[in-house]
């Protein structure tokens, strides 16, 4: 049966619309590309977690998210945030070498465009117990205290674990613009405590990647990664450190108001009273006076 010329006509708009896909495909492509690596630069990035040093809270090989859009805004981290940041100088010793191959290409293509970790990237994973200008410490067998104030770790830490008992420290004030961090299985956790002799065994705010927000990977252990509650009690060193002064102030303030209040009521009270006596009894108008006034009267 021969071929008419709608069949034609609808068999060239078919293939048309076959070629556009194709063309179109490589932009598709490009364009998706393109919003990952925004994404993984301002948004967020994947990491995955390589050992035990963050259980329970983080198990080894979940997968996390990373939020790198506040630190644009020149938000800093907080005490009780789990911080990525890069090895500040020693705590990981050399990079890994790449064994290579068709996996690893992938790994690395997948990880440029912040669908997949790096394998070279030098980064760790741990809590912020202290910030800038904290006073940080832990007796032998005791609780980690900031600032005074007896921190609450009973949400994460390890079970059998205790704060410090295998490496007491402090106390130690945190410089400005560094953190003291450790990991919340303290027994398998190489963190601050273990590189005092590392500029003191604190992390620059510089060399921080972001605060991870969600654990992605695996499906069934998808839950975010809140700042426990324990570290609402603890205080600025500044203002612990002020407090007495400032209840003093506040204290002595309506007192010395009220003395205030006292005197001034003194003071009006006694001018008035001196008032009368300093003007005296009216004098009696002069006789002629009197006389002159009722004649003009009149």
């Amino acid at each position: 049966m021969p071929e008419t010329q709608e069949s034609r006509r609808e068999r060239r708009k078919r293939a048309a619309k076959q070629r556009s896909f194709w063309k179109e495909l490589p932009i598709l492509i490009g364009i998706a590309i393109v919003l990952a690596l925004l994404i993984k630069t301002f948004l967020v990035q994947a990491f995955s977690i390589p050992s035990n040093s963050m259980q329970n809270t983080l198990q080894q090989g979940d997968r996390v998210l990373v939020d790198k859009l506040t630190p644009w805004f020149g938000a800093e981290p907080e005490r009780g945030e789990v911080v990525v940041f890069h090895d500040p100088g020693g705590w990981l010793g050399d990079s890994p070498e790449s064994e290579g191959g068709l996996g690893t290409a992938v790994q690395n293509a997948l990880s440029w465009i912040g669908l997949m970790p790096s394998a070279e990237d030098q980064d760790l994973i741990k809590r912020v117990i202290a910030i800038g200008g904290d006073e940080v410490a832990c007796a032998e067998n005791g609780l980690v205290t900031v600032n005074g104030e007896t921190l609450d770790e009973s949400d994460y830490l390890f079970p059998g674990n205790t704060p410090c008992g295998d490496r007491p420290f402090g106390p130690i004030t945190i410089p400005d613009g560094e953190l003291w961090v450790m990991g919340d299985h303290r027994q398998d956790s190489l963190d601050s405590r273990f590189h005092q002799n590392l500029s003191g065994g604190t992390v620059p705010v510089s060399e921080v990647v972001g605060r991870a927000v969600v654990i992605a990977w695996p499906v069934g252990r998808w839950s975010t990664l809140p700042v426990p509650d324990g570290y609402g009690a603890v205080g600025d060193a500044a203002a612990a450190a002020l407090s007495p002064a400032a209840l003093g102030v506040a204290g002595a303030l309506p007192l010395v108001l009220w003395r205030r209040r006292r005197l001034l009521d003194r003071a009006v009270a006694a001018a008035a009273d001196q008032g009368p006596r300093a003007a005296g009894p009216a004098a009696p108008e002069p006789e002629g006076e009197r006389e002159s006034g009722a004649e003009r009267r009149g």
